[in-house]
């Protein structure tokens, strides 16, 4: 049965590829019951995850951000298929996604998978590439509702497939991520931006600047360089009621922006912000947007400070500006707690126990993560404390809602 070799799997796992192969041989398994096409016959395909290193809340304001793809990933085999039925079928799904390609017009906006992929084939097709009927099974340990994009991963992942089965592999990853983009813009009908997609897409670390589209570039960062790992804790409360309160914090940040003449805040500066307070405090009354405004232009210079030490090769720095960077989320963005919900303090709960965990060994950093307010929050630490600090923290958490990753080089790709 043709599975990837150790060879083609260590280009994209490096020393975990020994342990990432009973995950192919177990796809190849399902597949083959499920469609009958000897394996020998396809395609795999791997999409990761991604953390948010700098840069929370600003991609929707034209910001920067500093993210990285994690070892945590999705991954697929998958065959074109005769006929114009896309079919993929979903490990924990009950249901298969099943999309007639010459039917795209009559899906309707909503939640759910089948929204999402049928978003991505009109984009794509919508952008001049070419579309066909393909058989996929996927299966993705990318935690859902934990702030690493498992949604993001799934979009790069079916991107991926379609550019290499239809388009010699010819459709680039901020193409890719802009059909993602417009899938849940369109079809999941959710405000998000690109960062997801393109952390998710390109691999590694990357510095991304959102004002003028959504330009990247690549740099040198790996906790693994500076001896550190990379855990993600889920506080235990998920998003789906808070939609208000994300929508809140680019609608706060935009109503600032419109009062300084520009429709976002990367259009404008720090100091137009300070000398425009007095007249903006009258004319908004929401002391919280202006907070929310002050923390994007501090996140911003944080990313570029990120940068230049990465240039300088100053890892250390970049820890310091990664905690700096949490605290700012935590006071000025103000997305930790959901207002008005004093009972319910899962992320500073869980953050300030991190914290303590971290003065006692006296090192490491940590952070909300992703979205907040509910969800997950991250922790960097030396690997020599992780199974002491997984051990504590579960004992709030649980054992479950622990999960040690790191950064992963390679973002989504054909394996073979």
């Amino acid at each position: 049965m043709r599975v990837p070799t150790i060879e083609e799997l260590g280009r994209v796992y490096g020393n975990g590829a020994v342990g990432a192969l009973p995950r192919f041989e177990a796809l190849a398994g399902a597949f083959e019951e499920r469609f009958g096409v000897p394996t020998d016959a396809v395609s795999y395909f791997s999409a990761p995850g991604r953390t948010e290193i700098i840069g929370n809340h600003t991609d929707h304001n034209g910001g920067k951000v500093l993210a990285a793809s994690i070892t945590m990933d999705s991954i697929c085999v998958a065959v074109p298929a005769t006929g114009s039925q896309v079919r993929i079928v979903s490990e924990g799904y009950d249901e298969p996604i099943v999309i007639a390609l010459n039917h795209l017009d009559e899906v309707k906006p909503g939640p759910g998978s089948m929204t999402l992929v049928a978003g991505m084939l009109v984009a794509l097709r919508q952008a001049g590439f070419t579309v066909g009927g393909l058989d996929a099974h996927v299966s993705s340990e990318v935690i859902p509702s934990a702030g690493v994009s498992s949604s993001a991963s799934f979009e790069m992942l079916v991107g991926t497939v379609v550019s290499h089965l239809f388009n010699g592999g010819g459709i680039d990853c901020a193409t890719i991520a802009r059909a993602g983009q417009f899938a849940e813009n369109h079809f999941w009908l959710k405000a998000s931006g690109l960062m997801d997609q393109m952390a998710c897409g390109v691999g590694g670390t990357i510095l991304l600047d959102f004002c003028d589209g959504a330009r990247y570039q690549k740099v040198r960062f790996s906790l693994d360089d500076v001896g550190y790992d990379l855990v993600i804790v889920n506080t235990g409360r998920g998003h789906a009621d808070l939609s208000a309160e994300y929508s809140a914090i680019p609608d706060e940040m935009h109503a600032v922006a419109h009062a300084l003449g520009v429709e976002q805040l990367c259009q404008t500066s720090e100091d137009a912000l300070l000398e425009a307070l007095p007249h903006l405090r009258r004319e908004l009354g929401c002391d919280r947007a202006i907070l929310r405004s002050f923390h994007f232009f501090e996140e911003c210079r944080r990313v570029d400070e990120a940068a230049a030490a990465l240039g300088a090769g100053d890892e250390g720095r970049v820890l310091d500006l990664m905690r700096a960077s949490g605290n700012s989320s935590w006071k000025w963005l103000q997305n930790t707690v959901v207002p008005g919900s004093a009972q319910d303090q899962s992320i500073p709960l869980v953050l300030a126990l991190t914290e303590l965990y971290l003065r006692r060994i006296g090192s490491g950093v940590c952070r909300v993560h992703g979205g907040g307010f509910a969800g997950v929050i991250m922790c960097a630490l030396p690997k020599r404390e992780t199974a002491g600090y997984v051990d504590f923290i579960s004992s709030c958490v649980g054992r479950e809602n622990v999960h040690p990753m790191g950064i992963r080089q390679a973002g989504a790709v054909r394996i073979c």
